[in-house]
């Protein structure tokens, strides 16, 4: 019997594209098709360049996480290539699709099985993967917390008053900065594993760890960048709030086990960005939001999701063209002679030479 949360999360997650979307249709149901085309064609093109490039360090950043996780285990006889196709095609799935319903896990457990992982080292490579982009948020996140308490204020229609108080948002980012300096120091001092029920978290090397600080922001700095480069001037509030916005609601889609954040990621994105409803160019401004965030789907993920289609496809293809081939040669090998007492190729030898010819 399965168990219930296998049912559940997805439940839970279609239920939140639902409500998020009903909501999320009452603040755009204004908007006119024209509008969004206007956006869409103010937007420069070299700010279309830059978002593809944010991109490319974005998953190129995810790439390294799997690397990173593979010289933790000490394997190194994997190429950067099968290690970039692989972490491109997880993610480019996991994220449209949800990690609820598709986990990383499985692409990954195909694709390193293959080069000679087992299960276990598969594991700890997923968790590693996922611990550094949580290592990465909490970063980040509480930077930007720091750096600036009111930016949970653009949150106050969501967020109850005492999370988006100034004090309080300061003194969570110094909680999640002192978490990471924790991370830290048991990695340099050796602290024992970290067991939480049934899960034990080891410290890795102080070289694993000083290359996850650099790996995970950088991700996350890459997918911010996207909807930064495509926001226009006069809205643009700065890159650290659209990090500090970004941050919020992925989390917050990731969160809901909406598949893909869909629905999740608009809403909470559109409301931090603060447009005043009686602003005669509001509905501009809305436009110009959902443009930015619409170029942010399709670069980093719809454009991905179909690459990787392809790649998942070619790979499986390959593995059961070679599957076919050992099959096929096997079969070409002659089956070995019977060997029984009596009958061994030694003592038919030493009968064929005492027979006299």
């Amino acid at each position: 019997m399965k168990k219930i949360s296998e049912f559940l999360w997805p439940i839970i997650g279609l239920g939140a594209v639902v409500v998020s979307c009903y909501l999320l249709y009452g603040q755009l149901k204004t908007l006119s098709w024209v509008q969004l085309q206007a956006a869409f064609a103010a937007i420069p093109l070299h700010h279309f360049l830059l978002a593809a490039v944010s991109t490319l360090v974005a998953y190129a950043a995810l790439a390294w996480y799997d690397r990173i996780a593979l010289i933790h285990l000490g394997v190194r006889h994997i190429g950067w290539l099968f290690v970039s196709l692989c972490s491109f095609t997880t993610y480019a799935l996991s994220h449209n699709i949800g990690a609820s319903v598709f986990s990383g896990a499985l692409v990954r457990y195909r694709a390193y099985t293959s080069k000679g992982l087992s299960t276990a080292q598969v594991a700890v490579l997923v968790a590693l993967c996922s611990f550094t982009f949580g290592l990465g948020t909490l970063l980040l996140g509480g930077f930007c917390l720091v750096y600036d308490p009111y930016l949970l204020a653009r949150l106050d229609t969501m967020l109850p008053s005492l999370l988006t108080n100034p004090t309080t948002a300061r003194i969570a980012g110094f909680a999640m900065l002192g978490a990471v300096g924790l991370y830290v120091l048991g990695s340099i001092l050796h602290f024992k594993p970290l067991t939480i029920r049934s899960f034990k978290v080891e410290y890795p090397r102080p070289g694993i760890m000083l290359r996850q600080l650099v790996a995970a922001p950088m991700e996350l700095l890459g997918a911010a960048g996207i909807i930064y480069f495509a926001l226009p001037d006069s809205l643009n509030p700065g890159f650290i709030p659209v990090l500090a916005i970004f941050l919020a609601s992925f989390s917050v889609a990731l969160a809901s086990h909406a598949p893909g954040g869909l629905g999740v990621f608009e809403l909470v994105f559109l409301a931090a960005m603060q447009i005043n409803p009686e602003d005669p160019s509001a509905a501009a401004q809305k436009a110009a939001v959902v443009a930015a965030v619409l170029i942010f789907r399709l670069f980093y993920l719809l454009l991905p999701f179909a690459v990787a289609i392809v790649v998942v496809l070619l790979f499986e293809r390959s593995r059961l063209a070679g599957a076919l081939s050992s099959r096929k040669g096997s079969a070409d090998v002659p089956e070995p002679p019977l060997v029984a007492p009596g009958l061994e190729p030694e003592e038919i030898e030493r009968r064929l030479e005492k027979t006299p010819v």
